[in-house]
């Protein structure tokens, strides 16, 4: 079921959300902002956005991490924007996911996992949850590069739930969701027909925009309602992430 704070939004088709205003958990070896209502953060106006209900911009300390703890029912991205984490989990998965790669995590009934920071340095990444189309299966894991080159002046799928796009290379996930990356130059420009009935979710990692005239700055967030065409323009060099949901 949507949340029904996909009204809130009234006549306005986007609702800037500003770095400063997101919830803040500072744990010393987490310091983490909360996009949406998240763990202690509570804010009855960003419990979701469409089927998206949590994306967190995380900075883990050097050689820190989470340790192993569960999850079901919940498709979790990981989009790495500096350094790199590296993810264990019940299933006997393992792998290391660097800056500007992705890994994919359908909880399905249930799994065990643990995400560390096993380098020198801080790492810095998107977690994203998206509700999936039914409960239950079987867990699962992936994690795939997606060289920033590729998607520079258009959007490039990272991660979605469409069966021709995961055959074109995107990671699968159990959603009626896609994850799109991209890099402009300043001046730069794309478009996103954000179909009807939909949610957009869209953070510049890095760099500013303009969305049909609302500033956006870095790491702000930015909720699109479905039924029209966003010009999304770099004031300077982005790094952009989009969630597409149902």
């Amino acid at each position: 079921m949507l949340d029904t704070t996909t009204k809130t939004v009234g006549t306005k088709t986007i609702d800037r959300r500003p770095f400063e205003t997101l919830g803040h958990a500072n744990h010393g070896w987490l310091d983490a902002r909360h996009h949406f209502s998240f763990a202690n953060y509570y804010e009855p106006a960003r419990m979701g956005w469409g089927a998206i209900r949590v994306w967190n911009d995380d900075l883990i300390a050097a050689n820190s991490g989470f340790p192993p703890h569960p999850h079901r029912d919940m498709e979790i991205i990981t989009y790495v924007r500096t350094g790199a984490i590296t993810h264990q989990d019940s299933m006997g998965n393992q792998g290391r996911t660097g800056a500007g790669d992705v890994q994919v995590m359908s909880a399905g009934s249930g799994v065990r996992h643990a995400e560390y920071n096993l380098e020198a340095e801080p790492t810095t990444l998107f977690q994203i949850w998206i509700e999936p189309r039914t409960s239950g299966g079987a867990p699962s894991w992936g994690a795939k590069p997606f060289p920033k080159g590729d998607r520079s002046g258009s959007f490039q799928t990272l991660a979605s739930g469409f069966a021709d796009e995961i055959a074109a290379g995107a990671l699968p996930i159990r959603a009626e969701a896609r994850v799109l990356g991209a890099t402009l130059k300043a001046g730069e420009a794309l478009t996103y027909d954000l179909g009807a009935g939909r949610h957009a979710y869209l953070v510049p990692a890095t760099g500013g925009l303009d969305i049909d005239g609302e500033a956006i700055a870095t790491r702000d967030g930015a909720a699109l309602l479905g039924g029209k065409t966003y010009t999304i323009t770099a004031t300077d060099d982005a790094e952009i992430v989009l969630v597409d949901s149902e």
